[in-house]
């Protein structure tokens, strides 16, 4: 390679549509660029996805990483037509290692049969702050984190696809989405290395492939880079203490924490320097432009030394080496046994809290839904999301309302409203309420006007605590396709769940 084709395989893009874009082919055949990350955006089906990976190989001048956020839970972008997985904490709260590798092995085989050689997953990040905004249920929890993350490491690779410990050294403890702005932690060095570095200890000895960093100040290591810039965190810290010899990558450098404090160029050259292998540009061309723009001219002029340069490229080379890209097979794509696998995990991932089972939903049952924003789009055309869905299918007797937390209508809460009064019972589906104030003041309303009220906490559990007065209490810790059937399966009797949360409600 010469040089501008070795700063190239340090770029990691995202692009929007559903076909890869003429000039991202450009690049590719170029060598400007080393991975390619997917999102939603580019998903339509399994076969649209392995025609577009198949390109996206194709064009490719050195051997292709392609990449995706494939966590489970409520972080999927492979989600209707592919076997989708109860996130995290849902699988912490089944309990069983065994299950948590069978279920990453499971989603490792679907996208490794559609050409994805990198997943960014799991989420090692320590539940310690319930208004973490961007964590919840993506985590495992408090307790046994490590020993769930080791076993999705071994299921994931065990498939052809390398695994991505995040987000090192731990963001847990923070009420500040990284995305929005960028936080700083003042924990002590003690207290990092006793509780958040664990898990990572865990997964490395498990083998893990690669690590993405944290755009998150930690002050007893560094006063004034986040993670994802600071030679202290990723050299002296992950390298030297950790001994972890893998790659290295940044989370998106278009989240706020980096866009908005270091400039899109300079962080690149930045992260660059501190030893992060892979520079992930998430969105932009103009931005993924800039940041190979002001890498190339950093190797030029020294400032970025070549032997770092080549030192990244080792280690990318073995990744790509030891994962590499396999022909696209769809019959490997929602295999029975797939789903079979996904639907006994979501089972044994819910949690009775309060009350006896099963309810009687012959009667006057109406159902109230606090809406995911991911699905807006399904709303607007009409339709029903989620838990309605699910339950309008197997019991149309029943009312269902759905609410928009983030955008409330007040015509639609006063109908609701009406049909709480007059019913039997009340089926309350609620999403992350406890932190959200006008959700939680109409979601304690709505219990106020029911006779009878069964609530079922389909993000964070902490709303079990924050909405008192329900006479049944079911947490489904996410809300993916297995658990909401899950959810219903439990309320009628279907199965008897066992679950235990892993975390302590307060």
């Amino acid at each position: 390679m010469n040089l501008a084709e070795k700063v190239g395989q340090l770029l990691h893009v995202g692009f929007h549509g559903l076909v890869a874009p003429d000039y991202l082919l450009e690049w590719l055949t170029e060598g400007r660029v080393g991975g390619v990350i997917l999102f939603a955006r580019n998903v339509e089906s399994p076969e649209q996805v392995a025609a577009l990976t198949a390109s996206l190989h194709a064009a490719a001048k050195f051997p292709l990483l392609v990449s995706i956020d494939q966590e489970g839970g409520t972080v999927a972008r492979l989600r209707a037509g592919f076997t989708e997985s109860p996130g995290a904490m849902a699988l912490a709260a089944g309990g069983d290692i065994q299950r948590v590798e069978e279920m990453s092995a499971v989603l490792g085989a679907e996208m490794c049969a559609l050409g994805i050689n990198w997943v960014y997953a799991p989420v090692l990040d320590l539940l310690y702050n319930v208004e973490n905004p961007s964590l919840m249920t993506r985590s495992f929890g408090k307790e046994r984190v490590g020993e769930f993350a080791a076993a999705a490491v071994r299921g994931f690779q065990s498939q052809g696809v390398a695994a991505c410990a995040k987000h090192f050294p731990g963001l847990g403890d923070t009420a500040i989405d990284t995305h929005l702005a960028l936080p700083a932690l003042t924990k002590s060095v003690r207290d990092l290395i006793h509780d958040d570095l664990p898990p990572y200890i865990d997964t490395i000895d498990a083998g893990l492939a690669t690590v993405m960093t944290t755009h998150t100040i930690y002050t007893a290591l560094d006063t004034e880079l986040p993670a994802t810039l600071s030679k202290v965190i990723i050299h002296r810290l992950l390298r030297d203490e950790l001994q972890f010899d893998g790659v290295v990558t940044t989370d998106c450098m278009e989240m706020k924490a980096i866009s908005d404090n270091f400039g899109t160029g300079e962080s690149a050259v930045l992260a660059a320097l501190a030893g992060v292998d892979v520079i992930l540009v998430s969105h932009t061309r103009a931005t993924q432009e800039e940041a190979y723009a002001a890498l190339l001219k950093a190797a030029l002029s020294g400032r970025l030394p070549e032997t770092s340069i080549d030192a990244a490229l080792m280690r990318i080379r073995k990744l790509k080496a030891r994962y590499p890209a396999q022909s696209p097979d769809l019959s490997i794509i929602r295999k029975p046994e797939h789903v079979a696998t996904a639907q006994a995990a979501a089972r044994a991932g819910i949690v009775v809290r309060n009350g006896d089972l099963p309810l009687d939903l012959s009667g006057n049952v109406v159902l109230i839904e606090f809406a995911s924003v991911l699905e807006s789009e399904i709303l607007e055309n009409g339709g029903l999301s989620g838990l309605a869905r699910t339950v309008a299918a197997a019991h149309p007797n029943i009312k269902t309302h759905t609410l928009k937390g983030w955008e409330l209508d007040s015509l639609q809460v006063e109908a609701a409203l009406d049909d709480v009064v007059n019913a039997d019972l009340l089926i309350l589906a609620t999403r992350n309420a406890h932190f959200q104030a006008h959700p939680l003041q109409l979601a304690q309303e709505i219990i106020s006007h029911a006779r009878r009220t069964a609530l079922v906490c389909l993000r964070s559990p902490f709303d079990s605590v924050a909405l008192p007065g329900a006479e049944v209490v079911l947490c489904t810790c996410g809300d993916s396709t297995p658990s909401l059937q899950a959810a219903l399966d439990a309320l009628t009797g279907v199965f008897q769940p066992s679950g235990k949360l892993p975390v302590t409600l307060s």
